[in-house]
């Protein structure tokens, strides 16, 4: 092999790395010029972050995101600091009971956070557009401009109406992620709700087989983050169509309900799929919080009013603050992140997870899914315009310029063409 393409001498973390091509990274004789091959990596790559959460007022007056002064971690000056050039932006909604009251209010819910992503493209024109297809998502990047894409997070909206799943699609959404906290009436969820069993059909429901064909005909990848093992595994057997979890992590780095074992990961790789892999610091890293943070978090909550845990009633709760209570309450956070610091998590134990990922299923099943607005965030990546520290460290670690290409993107682009053309085949 020439001189130039071995691997690098230096390794500055402690962790396994695993190859997947011929090409290598060259030798650096200094960090400086590893960042600088970073960064033109990171430039010629086409950079996909597949989920980050909005809120219904995203892109009006009320919530410039074309703002340098706005606080959310996913904004257009972020995205452009940062070089990442695609977000999925998600419609996202709660799970309530079953009664038709609660699926229309969700309904209404996630017809109002469609509006909100397509007022990007309208407002701003010259910075953003919307891509409906893998071609388009090339296109528009190739323009200068950034991207913007539609996932469904929890088909709870959908009801039991099947002509809903077209709606979706045809009002943008290419992923719908099958459920979130709690059962809902398409299959199990990995966190079952207060009062629900761990299962309870033990896999998907009989009108989730139909939401789970239905999409395979239009063209809409299956996502299954958020839902239980053996509703993933059901899923995994029945679609004719690759699938995506669009934001988890690596229960073989770090156990937790909302991360896929080595059995799931595998049976991904089977079906074509690919896992994008989160940033949310408690699915990346286990960490126990001091009694005297513990207080101070309570102290904070009950002065902003928001409730224990990270559910649907905090995300209820959260949407309820002025940007200047936000702002005052991520202030307050950081002060208390200072007085009773936690054992960080960082660029490093995320990228853990995507090496992790890569020996067990190879690197052409793993992207990134941030979680941003939504609970996603660690040190080094706590926003979109951090963006480049992860392909340095993929640099860092010996992956390949054509590895990161495909972590970052071209792999999420395969499973969405192949789905477009199992959607054609079914025509």
């Amino acid at each position: 092999m020439h001189p130039q393409r071995i691997l690098p001498v230096l390794v500055l973390i402690a962790g396994c790395s695993f190859f997947s091509s011929e090409q290598r990274t060259p030798r650096f004789e200094s960090e400086e010029e590893l960042v600088a091959y970073a960064k033109g990596v990171h430039e010629r790559a086409i950079t996909i972050d597949s989920h980050a959460d909005i809120s219904d007022d995203f892109a009006s007056e009320k919530e410039d995101v074309g703002s340098a002064d706005n606080r959310r971690q996913v904004t257009l000056p972020k995205m452009r600091k940062g070089g990442l050039d695609v977000e999925f932006f998600a419609v996202f909604t709660g799970t309530g009971d079953r009664s038709a009251a609660s699926y229309e209010s969700a309904y209404k819910n996630a017809l109002a956070r469609f509006d909100a992503i397509h007022r990007l493209s309208v407002r701003y024109p010259d910075e953003v557009a919307i891509a409906v297809s893998p071609a388009d998502v090339v296109r528009i990047n190739a323009s200068g401009k950034l991207v913007a894409c539609i996932g469904v997070e929890n088909g709870y909206p959908i009801a039991t109406d099947i002509s809903r799943v077209k709606e979706f699609y045809d009002r943008g959404a290419r992923y719908i992620t099958l459920t979130h906290s709690g059962h809902n009436q398409i299959c199990d969820s990995s966190t079952p709700r207060e009062g629900q069993p761990p299962e309870e059909y033990g896999g998907l429901s009989e009108f989730g087989r139909q939401v789970v064909r239905e999409m395979n005909r239009l063209g809409i990848m299956i996502d299954i983050s958020h839902a239980s093992k053996n509703a993933s595994l059901e899923v995994l057997r029945l679609s004719k169509a690759p699938i995506i979890a669009s934001h988890s992590g690596a229960s073989g780095v770090n156990e937790h309900p909302r991360n896929l074992d080595d059995e799931t990961l595998r049976e991904l790789k089977r079906n074509g799929g690919v896992v994008q892999l989160v940033s949310l610091a408690e699915y990346i890293k286990r960490r126990e919080d001091s009694p005297e943070r513990l207080a101070a978090l309570t102290e904070l909550r009950k002065e902003f009013g928001l409730p224990e845990g990270r559910g649907l009633g905090m995300r209820r709760a959260m949407q309820t603050l002025s940007q200047e209570q936000i702002a005052k309450l991520r202030e307050k956070m950081r002060e208390i992140d200072v007085k009773f610091p936690r054992t960080p998590v960082t660029v490093q134990d995320m990228v853990n997870h995507i090496d992790h990922i890569v020996k067990v299923i190879s690197i052409d099943h793993v992207g990134i899914g941030s979680d941003f607005d939504g609970g996603g965030g660690l040190t080094g990546w706590g926003d979109a315009s951090e963006s480049l520290n992860i392909t340095v460290e993929l640099v860092r670690r010996g992956y390949s310029e054509n590895d990161i290409k495909k972590i970052w993107g071209e792999n999420l682009l395969r499973v969405w063409r192949e789905v477009e053309r199992v959607s054609e085949n079914m025509k």
